[in-house]
């Protein structure tokens, strides 16, 4: 369930209700980095603060230590509505940090692509020399030597069914 303006005021002190107001979405926008990574920073704290504060008055309620107030403590819905609303508020900022390092290092990876690509075509300016006007060489490979057929064209037919019946009972061993 959302969380209202009303319940807010009620939880929150006035340092933590200035987190707030500054963690909207528009007024992120327009803080620099410093200014966000210290705002992060204290909303951090706060936030951290208010859960050992909810985690105490939860094990105060299920009596597993000492009271540490002047009354035993009876619900912790406040403390936890503090944290949920600081937890939120964080979120917000963190994201507005992620967005931000993403634009950097997307723009950092397109100077380097711009510097490569003019490092590349500076490069392409020393061209190889050209090559010589003229018939190319043919590649020439030994010469054939004619060797004398032994088998008659006669023959020639029986030879190879022999060779092939040779080979085909090797096969079958």
């Amino acid at each position: 369930m959302a969380i209202t303006k009303k319940q807010e005021l009620r939880a929150l002190s006035a340092d933590e209700r200035e987190l707030i107001d500054l963690s909207g979405a528009r007024v992120v926008k327009a803080l620099t980095d410093a200014q966000l990574s210290s705002l992060v920073k204290r909303t951090r704290t706060k936030r951290d603060r208010a859960r050992t504060l909810a985690e105490r008055q939860r094990r105060e309620m299920r009596g597993k230590t000492q009271a540490r107030g002047a009354m035993p403590v009876k619900a912790d819905d406040g403390s936890q509505l503090k944290l949920a609303i600081l937890a939120a508020a964080l979120a917000r900022l963190e994201t507005e940090t992620a967005r931000r390092a993403k634009v950097k290092a997307k723009a950092a990876l397109v100077a380097s692509a711009k510097k490569a690509l003019a490092l590349k075509q500076k490069a392409k300016g020393a061209k190889a020399p050209a090559k010589p006007r003229g018939p190319a060489k043919a590649a020439t490979g030994k010469t054939r030597v004619a060797v004398k057929n032994h088998v008659p064209g006669s023959v020639r037919g029986s030879v190879r069914s022999q060779g092939a019946k040779a080979q085909a009972k090797r096969d079958s061993r």
